[in-house]
């Protein structure tokens, strides 16, 4: 019990940081109804990046949003194979994944890995997010502010505002018809191709800085860092809707509640891990298996639980 209160600080961090991911994966599956695939490649790339230009002295912002930057030449290039060549968009996003497994190593150097210098003390003071920061906030040796559950919560924030913000637009208002009801976006003269690749764009951007953060939070970029995290993000949306849809109506509360979910499901995986003492190697059956639950229960709670509707005319009015 007290492994997993003592590891409960970095289960959220590390929630927070995979629910910006989540946010991605959100608006491709819920706004634009694609399941993009892309996402395990586009994380592992905004690691590989990140990790690359800051380890060659590149300013931290600017390796962020170089990150950032090429999640979305990503999405754009699964779009671009989704509208212009008409593939089917998980078909695109398996390709572009498929892609970007070589290109990721290209960028490593041909490694399997590439680690961050944090023995270096100048090295390790410019990063904004750190697992080691957790453990030295709580020795009292970094200030508070320097958490990374404030850190990537700030970051959270100024996402979820700037999505608010541009979905409320006429730009954003146009991508969610695309996704809600395509052949009336068309009709009212939207583009709705052009909204398929802005969406994936949008999505895959966030994806990779999501994976630059995960680069800093553990000091290296891994070839398999984005092995899963589609269901890592389909999990964290999921957990968030069947939990909060009643509640959060609001189309930022939504998104704050996908975050939510992916603290809950980093929560859940941690009190697995340290109360049962199961081997870790279980925990992409683990992951499933959480999905699988949340998957099911809105499926039973309609069909089992719900109150059954009257039927008949005036006899019943």
């Amino acid at each position: 019990m007290m492994n997993f209160i003592g590891a409960l600080p970095g289960a959220v961090s590390q929630g927070l940081i995979w629910g910006i991911m989540a946010i991605g994966v959100y608006i491709t599956y819920k706004i634009l109804d694609i399941a993009d695939l892309t996402v395990d490649g586009s994380f592992c790339t905004g690691g590989a990046i990140f990790v690359v230009l800051f380890g060659g002295g590149v300013n931290i912002w600017l390796a962020l949003a170089a990150a950032l930057l090429v999640g979305m030449v990503t999405g754009l290039v699964t779009g671009l194979l989704h509208t212009a060549c008409g593939i089917p968009a998980i078909l695109a996003g398996i390709l572009t994944q498929l892609g970007l497994w070589s290109i990721n190593l290209a960028i490593m150097g041909m490694k399997a890995n590439v680690a961050i210098n944090v023995i270096d003390q100048a090295n390790l003071d410019k990063l904004l997010v750190s697992l080691r920061f957790v453990q030295e906030v709580a020795k009292g040796v970094r200030p508070v502010y320097r958490h990374p559950i404030l850190v990537v919560g700030l970051f959270t924030a100024a996402i979820i505002g700037a999505l608010y913000w541009f979905f409320g637009t006429e730009l954003g208002a146009s991508l969610r018809a695309t996704g809600a009801n395509p052949n009336m976006a068309r009709a009212q003269g939207i583009n709705t191709d052009t909204g398929k690749v802005l969406g994936l764009m949008l999505s895959n951007g966030l994806v990779a800085l999501s994976g630059a953060l995960l680069a800093q939070y553990q000091s290296f970029a891994d070839s398999s860092m984005g092995k899963g995290a589609i269901v890592i993000g389909l999990a964290a949306v999921i957990i968030g809707e069947v939990l909060f849809s009643k509640v959060f109506r609001n189309f930022a509360l939504k998104l704050l509640a996908v975050s939510i979910g992916a603290i809950i499901y980093y929560i859940v995986i941690q009190a697995v891990v340290s109360l049962s003492g199961i081997n870790t190697n279980y925990l992409k059956l683990i992951s499933a298996a959480i999905v699988a639950v949340f998957l099911t229960i809105p499926y039973w709670k309609g069909r089992y639980f719900a109150k059954p509707v009257k039927k008949g005319g005036a006899a019943n009015a």
